[in-house]
């Protein structure tokens, strides 16, 4: 069982691909720790060895922010946006759009399913 920076790895996929299930590692830093390390990106992460998977835990202990850490990081700048009261932060607080994207008509992930509001009766024209 490979296990990285206290993730399980899924077994039958190819290193380049389940290297991507720890947070805050994408394709791109996938295919480069497997070439900084000379793995092979296609190898599966049940064909390697004891020595490659330990290579691959120092390797990211020692280079890169994940998991953890990198969660907890992201937290702590949202929490300085929040605590500033920046543009930012106040959208985070609301649970609005925080980059800019319009929010009449669209925004229903951000915002939450949909709360209707009494809206005002309509008057019908007196003959």
């Amino acid at each position: 069982m490979a296990r990285i920076s206290g993730v399980d790895l899924p077994q039958d996929k190819m290193a380049k691909i389940s290297l991507r299930y720890l947070y805050g590692v994408g394709p791109k830093l996938a295919l480069d720790i497997c070439a900084e390390l000379g793995i092979p990106p296609d190898k599966k992460i049940k064909d390697l060895n004891e020595e490659e998977v330990a290579r691959i835990n120092v390797l990211i202990d020692r280079k890169y922010v994940v998991e953890g850490s990198l969660r907890r990081q992201v937290m702590q700048n949202i929490q300085r946006l929040k605590n500033t009261r920046s543009y930012r932060g106040i959208r985070h607080i609301k649970s609005l759009p925080v980059r800019g994207q319009q929010t009449q008509s669209n925004a229903r992930t951000r915002k939450g399913k949909k709360k209707t509001v009494a809206g005002k009766k309509s008057v019908k024209a007196m003959r």
